[in-house]
């Protein structure tokens, strides 16, 4: 009834109460304003500064050690020796002293603050007698720094009480070290600096889940929270998660807080230090609370509301109400009280009407503060459920406040003002202990635990990165073996084999006419008209079974039923009165004699049908064709992928004279000049070699950039580290055959989708082993063969592109959303490991490191191509396309880009094209049949036998 009856504390109180419609309002501004200091563009301008703090995890529980603190604060210099025992951080040994800073040295000189903090150190150390063994120290340094990595801070603008000169713009890591080094304690290396709200989010990650946010609000205020990396655009190369330091004590500054402000907070900010400075600290600061109630009951008694028949004018004087009495004055039971002994003790008469009244102005002051905090806090929630793309935040709060924790009103405040201005959060609120002391403490084990790993990882992953030296001499490496496969006496030396292919030319444009394609590598297979004319090609195709009784079988049941299957084909397509030719993809292991003569080394993928192997698929195609009286066939070539790549491509491209196929396996071909086939007799044109190139290597000239990893995938593989090969008499000559059982050779093991997985895995069990990935717990499916599939790889890069591992001192480079980690924890849960986010983090950077290695070391083979057919033509630059195909360089995210990348470092005379295929093996072979029928004939034999 006291209130009801002054409208003059109506309006007041109204005044100080901030609906939930402005709340609202209040946080959108927050989040406008946070997004501002986030960007690089706008930074600059930005109120809510959004400073990075190089901090990129949390504890685990692990570390442990002896640590050193030392936290300037306001009044004094507190040192502490924090030890942990890796216990979960459940209980930290603690040693403390504090030393009084003289009045002088807060406003004297830079130098004289920080000898006198080296002072406080060495005085410390001495007094518990610590040993001389290295001491990491971290800083607590509560002042607004532009830091550029964990141990480099410049100082930006003093505040406090502070005023020391020459330290503004400067390196306060850098003075605070030379400072120490002055004492002779060469021991101690400061390694981290922060501010308080950074070590209340540490102290709060200690026990259990961790902790991702941190609000502090005393004396000033300010926030902290992980943010996603690749949002904080002020820090070039990271990935991950860092923690963002908001300053928002700043919020306001522009005027964005002008419809909040009463007129009690103008006469506030008129009366501090920095008018127009921090305008949201001075709405919920415990510095300016009081304050704002002094100027209320000044105004109120100036309209006769309040202190009738009193004297006021102890109340223009500032700070004769401190925030602390404030506090109490709201308190239920004893507040009425409090109040009138804190009135009277000003000299004020209070009736009982007047306490009352000062009581809820009280109240709404200290309300309307943590109704703020709660809006930015939600703002903050927010933020992280957007950039990580949940439906629900979980999250603990780290809180380290006076108001929060004595005060039941404030704190109920924030938690339920919090959650309906966030509803998709829950955000579990914990009181901070000690986050200046021990937080600086766990921030600085962190930094020692993570630079430990990250010189682990680095040394493990050091091997699969190759340097520029390293791919320059793959590249020559493989220019000479190339020489060697082409020359007729040295070809039995080289590991690749530079078969040729008898394809003597690429398409011109010219060709025309309708093309018959047979495609054969498995339980199905496609047979294909192909209508080459002026405005493009044309196909119609339809796929067969093979039943397995027929792979199985005889040869000429086999070759009888494709026959059918070909005149069904025909017939249905009304072809069977044309004799069109015919291109014959056969996707298995042969050794090519002429361009339609193709012997079979050895069945693979479930076909064993007899009397094949050791023949000339084409005459068993033929022969079939005779016993169904199928006269209208005729086979004009054979051909194996990767030059059916190249001749699709060539089609569209008559510049494309290379072929690359880089997907569950690898190889190459491209259009070498005759004079240098020394395994094939004529000088004129050029044919297309197929290089054969997964081999290399076998011979032993790339044994040193094969890892430790490359050695265990090589050994679980049948005839490791090689590819057979004989020499064989075939078709009345002799020639080197690829003996049946054979394996892929070693290029093809650092390069191909099937094996790039099983690298990864190797990787992953080392690192578990070292303890440096799922917490060192046993991964019993991971020791399973095959069960890190290589689409994995793709699926996890594509998911965050970029690389690195988030460490807590410099971040590698800049990376993914918090969604794509998750997305990478979810595959890695399917696999029954149970991963955390950094434990996400260094996983994509394995699958990255192995990726990026394949793609240059295809580069560097690709280089030698290149620059061979350039130095062939004599020309001082070479402009060609590579026609590719194959699921890791079409699928893979960054794999095309990598190794265009590094051919364009190896090989930087030749401009390289490159031009993804459609359907090589068919649309291919049929363009191969046609290029044969445009009146050009094969030229160049097999060279005659020395037997």
């Amino acid at each position: 009834p006291a209130l009801m009856s002054c409208p003059q504390v109506q309006r007041a109180l109204l005044a100080l109460t901030v609906p939930l419609e402005m709340l609202q309002a209040v946080k959108g501004r927050m989040l406008q304003a946070m997004r501002k200091g986030l960007s690089r563009q706008t930074h600059a301008q930005a109120n809510v500064r959004m400073l990075p703090t190089y901090i990129c995890s949390t504890p685990d529980g692990t570390e442990k050690g002896d640590l050193l603190v030392v936290e300037l604060c306001q009044s004094h210099v507190r040192t502490l020796w924090v030890t942990l025992l890796g216990d979960g951080n459940q209980s930290p040994q603690v040693m403390y002293k504090i030393f009084d800073t003289p009045g002088d040295i807060m406003k004297g000189k830079g130098e004289a603050l920080f000898d006198f903090i080296a002072q406080c150190v060495r005085q410390f150390l001495a007094g518990i007698g610590s040993p001389q063994h290295r001491l990491p120290l971290g800083f607590v340094f509560p002042f607004s720094c532009r830091q550029t990595r964990l141990d480099k801070a410049e100082l930006i603008s003093w505040s406090k009480g502070f005023s020391c000169s020459d330290v503004e713009g400067k390196d306060v890591v850098q003075l605070l070290q030379s400072a120490i080094n002055k004492q002779e304690l060469y021991h101690v290396d400061v390694v981290a600096l922060m501010n308080d709200t950074v070590g209340t989010m540490m102290t709060c990650s200690m026990g259990g889940e961790p902790c991702e946010v941190a609000l502090v609000v005393d004396t000033g205020t300010n926030s902290c929270f992980m943010a996603e990396a690749q949002q904080v655009e002020m820090v070039e190369e990271t990935s991950g998660r860092m923690c963002v330091n908001t300053e928002w004590g700043c919020f306001g500054d522009d005027g964005t807080l002008s419809d909040v402000l009463t007129p009690y907070d103008q006469r506030v900010d008129q009366e501090s230090s920095s008018p127009g400075e921090k305008r949201f600290e001075k709405l919920v600061g415990s510095l300016y609370l009081g304050e704002i109630v002094r100027h209320a009951l000044t105004a109120l008694a100036a309209e006769k509301a309040l202190f009738i028949g009193s004297s006021v004018a102890v109340l223009r004087t500032k700070d004769v109400l401190k925030t602390q009495q404030v506090l109490e004055i709201i308190d239920n039971e004893e507040g009425m009280a409090k109040a009138r002994g804190a009135l009277e003790a000003l000299g004020l008469r209070p009736s009982e009407r007047d306490c009352c009244r000062v009581q809820q102005i009280c109240r709404a002051v200290v309300s309307r503060a943590a109704a703020l905090c709660a809006a930015g806090l939600a703002a903050i929630l927010s933020h992280m459920c957007q950039s990580r793309e949940l439906e629900r935040l979980v999250v603990n709060v780290g809180v380290d406040s006076e108001l929060y924790r004595g005060h039941t009103r404030f704190r109920e405040i924030l938690q339920s003002v919090t959650g309906l201005l966030a509803p998709e959060c829950t955000a579990t609120l914990l009181p901070s202990v000690d986050g200046t002391g021990q937080g600086a403490a766990m921030v600085t084990a962190v930094t020692l635990r993570l630079a430990a790993q990250r010189r682990e990882v680095d040394r493990l992953l050091a091997p699969l990165r190759l340097s520029r030296t390293d791919l320059e001499r793959v590249q020559v490496l493989m220019r000479r073996e190339m020489e060697l496969g082409l020359g007729r006496e040295s070809n039995a030396n080289a590991s690749v084999r530079m078969l040729p292919t008898y394809v003597c030319g690429t398409p011109d444009g010219t060709e025309r006419g309708e093309f018959l394609a047979l495609d054969l590598g498995g339980t199905n297979f496609r047979v294909l008209v192909v209508r080459v004319a002026q405005d493009g090609i044309r196909m119609a195709s339809e796929i067969y079974v093979i039943p397995t009784a027929i792979m199985q079988g005889t040869g000429e049941a086999l070759f009888d039923h494709i026959i059918e299957c070909i005149m069904d084909f025909q017939l249905k397509q009304d072809l069977m009165e044309q004799v069109l030719p015919l291109g014959f993809t056969f996707s298995f292991p042969c050794q090519q004699l002429g361009l339609d003569k193709a012997v079979l080394l050895s069945w693979t993928k479930g076909f064993s049908a007899s009397g094949c192997v050791g023949q000339d698929v084409v005459h068993l195609l033929r022969e079939a064709a005779q016993r169904k009286q199928h006269l209208g066939l005729k086979v004009v070539a054979v051909v194996n992928d990767t030059v059916g790549t190249m001749m699709s491509c060539g089609y569209d491209d008559p510049k494309c004279e290379i072929g690359l196929i880089v997907g569950t396996g690898t190889n190459a071909c491209y259009m070498e000049e005759m004079q240098n086939v020394g395994t094939v007799e004529g000088e004129q044109g050029r044919m297309c070699i197929n290089m054969e190139w997964g081999a290399f290597g076998d011979n032993g000239c790339l044994d040193d950039i094969f890892t430790d990893f490359d050695r265990l995938v090589d050994e679980k593989t049948i005839n490791a580290g090689k590819q057979r090969w004989a020499r064989a008499p075939v078709g009345g000559g002799c020639a080197w055959l690829r003996l049946p059982g054979l394996c892929p050779g070693r290029f093809e093991k650092l390069i191909s989708g099937m094996y790039l997985g099983e690298i990864v895995r190797h990787i992953l069990l080392a690192l578990v082993k070292k303890q440096l990935l799922f917490r060192g717990k046993p991964c019993p499916k991971l020791q399973n063969k095959d069960i890190f599939q290589t689409k994995f790889l793709s699926t996890i890069e594509m998911m965050g592109m970029g690389m690195g591992m988030a460490v807590l001192t410099v971040p590698l480079v800049r990376g993914s959303d918090g969604l794509a980690l998750r997305q990478v924890q979810a595959i890695l849960q399917d696999l029954e490991l149970q991963a955390s986010f950094e434990d996400s983090v260094l996983v994509r950077e394995v699958c990255q490191t192995v990726s990026l290695r394949a793609a240059q070391l295809c580069a560097a083979g690709l280089a030698a191509v290149v620059e061979k057919m350039r130095e062939n033509r004599g020309l001082a630059r070479l402009a060609v396309t590579v026609g590719v195909d194959g699921t890791l360089y079409k699928m893979h995210p960054r794999f095309s880009q990598h190794l265009q990348q590094m051919l364009r470092d190896l090989a930087p005379n030749c401009t390289v094209t490159f031009l993804q295929s459609e359907d090589g093996s068919g649309k291919g072979a049929a363009l191969v049949a046609a290029v044969a029928c445009r009146g050009a004939e094969p030229r160049g034999q097999p060279p005659l036998s020395p037997q």
